[in-house]
């Protein structure tokens, strides 16, 4: 393939990319317009992430990443480098369409961004592979569920970015081995890292192929090697110092900290030692002693140098870990899930490491086995936490977009027997076809009207600004649509807070109002939806929760009458 044909393949994915996503954007922003509109986002770490950039535009420091609207000040566990574009954009447009306008168009267009370039990531490494496929895989990237989710207008928190940045790790390990590919390997990793740890598994075995491909001595390797030690290791240093938030010294691994940033950078002496190794010996045994070595002693100083990462979530409070963390849905393990849930979150990342098998088997190509390590690791991560499938699901696109190629030249019939399996929105619909358990034990009760639509927020925010005492979920909302500060959003730094959430709201009256109290509570907010995932065993008879349920609340709280469905609210005297 000459370079100027290259160049013209190049800018056709480009094209393809640009439109589907765009095209889809739209599809998208126009079912969803009127949460859109209202910039009722349609997750609670998207709502947060808008009023952080919010707040840093309004004067908050780059570097203070705290929300001091929330429990008197919560240090986040986020980072400032997804916020850069979202802030550029709404900086850019604020003069010509005004703020609420900027930021609209800022919500949807970051998204849309993203979303094209992970289509053209997905073409581009199935090209690697199978270079006349790279228009199928725009279309089965398109389709690749549950990632497609975290594209959609309004998703401006992290996770689209680090699946663009996980597809550039796989791009960079498909490539031929040279310190450009290795370097983008690092480079994409610190990316990764600096803005959270959920990719974290996945790039260690990034990692682990590059030193496997290194001891095998594969053309190249000893390059790659090299640019990935020198990138990891100098991009760590530059994102300790230019992403250091005021909450470095937080002393937990549970994001860039400090903490995490010294088990880093023992890690980071691994690559460096196998790279200051790379041209000593080109015998395979010698070599794998070396990396044995290297890695050994990496991973002791790691766990030395910080033994928190090996419970991230360890400073949270026991009970919140028990009423809270085991019931958040995408931390839930896949097994624990309904079957149809299984399918429809799992259904297309196992398709693609059964292609991926089969292609690698085939071809014996080391590229595959790449791309099906990477696989394997997400799907592990799933059976722990089903947030795992976002990351799976793309990774599956090049494998299926090649047997699609491969099974339509010998026979278009086979063709299109594969589509089905390589289209991941075929697999929630065909879920919906199993009866739901859940459901059933449910029967046929109408629907619980919610707090955080736009009517109901907007409600809220009417209210003189205060101080408001509700269920978790509903925080982040609250601080995006109004003035008023909350006690509790479901985040795990926030020990005081949702403690005392939790015990307010299942503790008795006497015990509920000393809460309210020490936490100067103006608002008591109830929704029809609130605490719904809590037993009825773990709800006491005369706890305030089902005081408030029932419309029983105590002397010190005067009720406010509100004009939205679904939204019950309190003044505390």
């Amino acid at each position: 393939m000459t370079p100027g044909s290259d160049r013209r393949i190049f800018y056709g994915d480009m094209l393809a990319a640009l439109a589907l996503a765009t095209l889809l954007a739209l599809v998208w922003s126009v079912r969803d317009w009127h949460q859109l509109a209202a910039l009722r986002l349609t997750d609670t770490d998207d709502a947060m992430r808008l009023q952080q950039i919010r707040d840093w535009l309004a004067g908050q420091s780059f570097f203070d990443l705290s929300q001091h609207r929330l429990a008197g000040g919560m240090p986040m566990h986020w980072s400032r480098l997804p916020d850069l574009v979202p802030a550029g954009l709404i900086l850019a447009l604020t003069p010509m369409l005004g703020r609420h306008g900027a930021e609209l168009a800022a919500v949807i267009t970051w998204p849309t961004m993203l979303f094209a370039t992970a289509l053209l990531l997905a073409a581009r490494v199935t090209r690697q592979l199978a270079p006349d496929m790279g228009s199928v895989a725009v279309i089965v990237m398109a389709l690749a569920y549950p990632a497609t989710t975290v594209f959609l207008p309004g998703r401006i928190d992290h996770h689209n970015f680090q699946i663009v940045l996980l597809l550039a790790t796989a791009l960079a390990l498909v490539r031929p081995a040279t310190w450009r590919s290795g370097s983008i390997t690092g480079i994409a990793a610190v990316a990764s890292v600096a803005i959270g740890l959920e990719m974290l598994p996945l790039l260690v075995a990034a990692g682990v192929w590059l030193a496997i491909a290194w001891i095998r001595a594969q053309p190249g390797a000893d390059r790659r090697i090299r640019g990935y030690a020198v990138s990891l290791a100098a991009g760590l240093l530059v994102a300790g110092l230019g992403l250091r938030s005021d909450q470095w010294g937080y002393p937990a691994c549970d994001a860039f900290t400090v903490t995490f940033f010294r088990a880093a950078i023992a890690a980071a002496g691994g690559a460096a030692g196998i790279a200051l190794c790379a041209r000593l010996t080109p015998s395979p045994l010698p070599r794998a002693l070396i990396a044995i070595g290297c890695g050994g002693v990496a991973t002791a100083c790691a766990v030395a140098a910080a033994p928190q990462c090996l419970s991230p979530y360890g400073e949270i409070d026991p009970v919140l870990a028990h009423l809270w963390l085991t019931r958040v849905g995408e931390a839930q393990p896949l097994a624990a899930a309904p079957l149809a849930t299984i399918i429809g979150q799992a259904g297309l990342m196992l398709a693609g490491i059964g292609a991926a098998a089969w292609q690698w088997r085939r071809t014996r190509d080391d590229r595959w086995s790449a791309l099906l390590l990477l696989q394997i690791i997400a799907l592990g991560v799933t059976l722990l936490q089903m947030r795992g499938a976002h990351l799976g699901a793309p990774l599956a696109v090049p494998a299926l977009a090649a047997t699609i190629g491969a099974a339509r030249r010998r026979n278009a019939h086979w063709a299109l027997a594969i589509w089905p399996a390589a289209a991941g929105i075929v697999y929630p619909l065909a879920a919906q076809a199993l009866p739901d358990p859940t459901q059933a034990r449910a029967g046929s009760a109408p629907p619980v009207a919610s707090c955080t639509t736009p009517e109901a927020l907007a409600a809220i925010a009417a209210l003189p600004p205060g101080t408001i005492m509700a269920p978790l979920d509903p925080g982040p909302y609250i601080l995006a649509a109004s003035a008023h500060r909350v006690i509790a959003a479901p985040y795990h730094r926030n020990n005081a807070g949702n403690r005392a959430s939790y015990d307010f709201f299942l503790g008795s009256p006497p015990a509920a109002q000393a809460v309210a109290r020490r936490w100067h509570a103006d608002y008591v907010l109830l929704c029809d939806d609130s605490l719904a995932e809590l037993a009825p065993v773990e709800q006491p008879k005369d706890a305030m929760l089902t005081r408030l349920r029932d419309r029983r609340p105590p002397a010190w709280l005067v009720p406010i009458e509100m004009r939205s469905a679904g939204v019950h609210i309190w003044r505390v005297r």
